[in-house]
């Protein structure tokens, strides 16, 4: 149970840290003068998926109580 929980700490540790570099903006690729801010993760992309499979799992849920 300890490791299952230490895998679950880790994924989540890795995602914020993941998201934290992605929103203060210290993840600049120097190309010359213009600096140019590019994120590591698609955010957008994320949470469309995201929503998409908490519904998937909703629906599965009432599926298998209803």
């Amino acid at each position: 149970m300890r490791f299952v929980l230490g895998i679950l700490v880790g994924i989540a540790l890795t995602i914020g840290a993941a998201y934290m570099l992605d929103r203060t903006g210290t993840s600049e690729v120097a190309a010359g003068p213009a600096a140019e801010r590019q994120q590591m993760v698609n955010w957008d992309v994320v949470s469309r998926n995201w929503e998409e499979l908490s519904a998937r799992i909703r629906q599965e849920w009432s599926r298998l109580t209803g």
